[in-house]
């Protein structure tokens, strides 16, 4: 026990049950104030195991040895465990020592919060004959520990009412509260007091502010509380960058960083977490290199695992995938966290493979269990490569540990099974989420699922519920709407939705929105409007919204707006080769191979590559993907699949089937058009399924482009031959191939 512990002048002793006549009988001291001293330094010590017994001394004495007021409030402070303070409660009122006194009754206050059990706290607190300012500001910190936002900002109102003035504690309480509630009316009303009691200028009052004022993204005034500082700390610094950075003003965030650093203040790793994104955000190499070295500068690149993520998430969103790896792999130590990190950093650069490999490699290698954030970066690697078994053992992992109950996994949860085809199963797992935690997300989720399904109808019958059940939509909640009736053909409802987001909601349309609008109107046929919409936007059109036209274009064979769209892509985005192939293909289909010649030019003299196209399917716990073409190493049964194939070509033709050559996109003879048609990814994809799986088994085909037209009408052929169901999900949506005919009504 440290020796500062115990009161001065007091000899240090054991005090156990029977041993307080040892204690020096020079001392003089009346025993019930040394014995309260003793517990009280007992407490501060940590060493409660020592004060109990003295306690149960004491009461057994008569008075006036017996404990009063001031015997029990150190102990219950230091209370380790919930049932402690209930009993030292129970003790307070047998004693009669909590109506008279203050200190006892907050101390069970502050006990009770930091168990997290608010309904007693509030009812010894209610039952207090007088409050003090301490006790108020116990209640207020505890229901803010406790999440209690709402409950928090109503006891200060009660406060105020009942006249108490509240201080430093109690204003930086409350703060965090509004930005929790994201309510920047009551930030504003919450600063107004803090002036009207002269706490605008305390260091930590100021820092509060600016740190709730960042999270708001109200970043002028924490710019102006931050500039009216007479004094400046690190956290100060901290706060402002951290605001500027999250509010996606990274070139101030950076300017605060230098501002920081000539100020005299040294930066921490904080400092570095946000410097680190705001980075990342601005997109260029030298900065990330500089924040790398300045990191390894201060050593933080060797023992501090907050800075190896920082940089490892850097690198992952400056598209440094291999620099993340190698930062990652020079950490001496890593945690769930790091592993995190690296699995997203795959995903966010379209690595799903790696990332499962990397998941892999965190059990397999590190011992490491999975974490909330483990499975919410894993499951959607699995939804993009379609592996559904994999995908169900995580779900079974996820009950195991009780993550299935939190709201980020189980939208991940929905999403899966939506994107895996099985869309029953993501309705019953919506369906099944306790009301509480269905937020925007797993609606979001399961209207998004309907909606690439083909289910536009279901998909707004959803967001009917959603409304009448209070969940407020956000805009990813209209781009599935939109993107629902894109899919289908409703082009009113999208206009409708369109305004709703506008007038109803007042959520300013995103890049996003305008490129769905694009889209549903192009794929309706209904080009000339998509265009006139696209100039008559209030943003300029990215690459998303060009694209949508371009591809509208492509289906309806309208190559000179083709050419217009092609034209600000390449300007916008000249590294995608998707808008060079998309354009070289329209000119294909209209046998213009001048076109043809120029685009390909354009692309061998930007050192361009195109995108294979690949096709893969799980069976038996495996994934298997097909390239289109002549496979690099051929796959083991590649015999077997050319034989399956030409038999079902056959069949095919027997019963009308007739190849349409247009979707070959090479000038060569018909039998090497017959030939590249029936090596397309798809197409192997399900010869393969078909030899592998028993008879009328469902196949899920899961490609990475659009489906051509023609795979798509063999598609159709082969499900009525087979009599399989057979569920591919392209680029754009799902179709569901049965009995000869497909969901989409031909219409993707």
């Amino acid at each position: 026990m440290p020796a500062a512990a115990l009161p001065r002048g007091v000899q240090a002793v054991l005090v156990t049950s029977g041993q307080l006549r040892n204690l020096d009988p020079q001392l003089q001291v009346p025993p019930l104030l040394l014995a309260n001293t003793l517990i009280a330094a007992f407490s501060r010590a940590a060493l409660p195991r020592l004060a109990f017994p003295l306690l149960r001394h004491l009461l057994r004495r008569a008075r006036p040895f017996r404990p009063d007021a001031f015997t029990l409030p150190p102990l219950i402070r230091a209370a380790p465990a919930h049932a402690s303070a209930a009993q030292l409660h129970a003790c307070a009122l047998r004693l009669g020592l909590l109506r008279p006194c203050v200190f006892a009754s907050g101390s069970l206050v502050h006990a009770y919060l930091r168990f997290g059990r608010v309904e007693e706290a509030r009812g010894v607190f209610d039952e207090m004959p007088a409050r003090d300012l301490p006790a108020w500001n116990a209640m207020l910190s505890g229901l803010c520990r406790n999440a209690r936002a709402a409950e928090a900002v109503r006891l200060l109102g009660r406060m105020a009412g009942e006249g108490v003035a509240g201080d430093t504690v109690t204003v930086s309480s409350v703060l965090p509260m509004c930005a929790l509630l994201g309510d920047w009316v009551l930030a504003l009303v919450v600063h107004v007091y803090a002036v009207k009691h002269g706490l605008d200028k305390e260091l930590f009052v100021c820092n509060a502010m600016i740190d709730v004022y960042g999270k708001l993204g109200m970043l002028e005034e924490a710019r102006q509380v931050f500039d009216g500082m007479e004094r400046r700390d690190l956290v100060t610094w901290n706060s402002i960058i951290s605001g500027y950075e999250q509010g996606g003003q990274v070139a101030a965030a950076v300017k605060m960083f230098h501002g920081m650093r000539d100020s005299g203040v040294s930066p921490d790793v904080l400092t570095l977490v946000s410097l680190a994104s705001a980075v990342a955000q601005c997109g260029g190499d030298c900065g990330g290199k500089s924040v790398h070295c300045y990191v390894m500068r201060r050593g933080w690149d060797l023992g501090d695992i907050i800075a190896g993520n920082a940089v490892v998430d850097m690198y992952a969103k400056l598209s440094k995938i291999e620099a993340a790896q190698r930062m990652f792999d020079t950490m001496p130590v890593r945690d769930a966290v790091s592993w995190n990190t690296l699995i997203t950093g795959y995903m966010q650069n379209g690595l799903a493979n790696e990332a499962i490999e990397a998941y892999s490699r965190m059990q397999n290698h590190e011992g490491l269990k999975p974490i909330q954030g483990t499975i919410v970066s894993v499951l959607p690697a699995y939804s993009q490569l379609g592996a559904l078994q994999q995908g169900m053992r995580m779900h079974a992992l996820s009950v195991k540990t009780g993550f299935n109950l939190d709201v980020y996994v189980g939208t991940c949860m929905v999403d899966l099974y939506a994107k895996c085809g099985k869309l029953a199963d993501a309705m019953l797992f919506f369906e099944n989420m306790p009301k509480r935690s269905r937020s925007t997300g797993p609606w979001n989720a399961i209207m998004a699922g309907l909606g690439v399904h083909g289910h536009a109808a279901e998909a707004l019958s959803v967001f009917s519920r959603m409304q009448q059940e209070g969940v407020n939509p956000d805009h990813v909640t209209f781009v599935s709407l939109l993107a629902a009736c894109s899919h289908a053909g409703l082009v009113d409802q999208g206009r409708s939705f369109f305004d709703m987001m506008r007038v109803t909601y007042g959520i300013i349309p995103i890049a996003k929105h305008y490129a769905c609008m694009v889209d549903m109107l192009g794929r309706a046929g209904q080009l000339q409007e998509a265009f006139d919409f696209i100039h008559n936007m209030p943003i300029k059109p990215d690459s998303a919204v060009w694209g949508a036209l371009l591809g509208a274009c492509r289906i309806h064979g309208n190559v000179e707006m083709g050419k217009v769209a092609s034209q600000n892509l390449f300007e916008l985005d000249p590294e995608n080769v998707g808008y060079y192939v998309l354009m070289s293909n329209m000119y294909a289909k209209v046998g213009k191979w001048d076109g043809v010649d120029e685009v390909r030019s354009l692309v061998r003299h930007q050192n361009l590559q195109k995108t294979p196209g690949w096709s893969s399917i799980e069976v038996k716990r495996s994934v298997n993907v097909f390239y289109s073409g002549n496979q690099t190493e051929p796959h083991p049964q590649h015999e077997e699949i050319q034989a399956e194939l030409q038999n079902l070509l056959a069949k095919m033709r027997s019963i009308g089937y007739v190849p349409d050559y247009s979707f070959v996109l090479q000038d060569v003879e018909e039998d090497e058009k017959q030939h590249i048609l029936n090596n397309h990814s798809e197409r192997l994809a399900i010869a393969f399924g078909i030899i592998n799986t028993p008879p009328r088994t469902p196949l899920h085909i899961y490609k990475n482009l659009r489906v051509c037209g023609d795979c798509h009408n063999a598609t159709k052929y082969i499900s009525k031959l087979t009599e399989r169901e057979i569920i591919v999900r392209d680029s754009n949506r799902f179709h569901h191939f049965k009995h000869g005919q497909c969901s989409c009504g031909d219409f993707w």
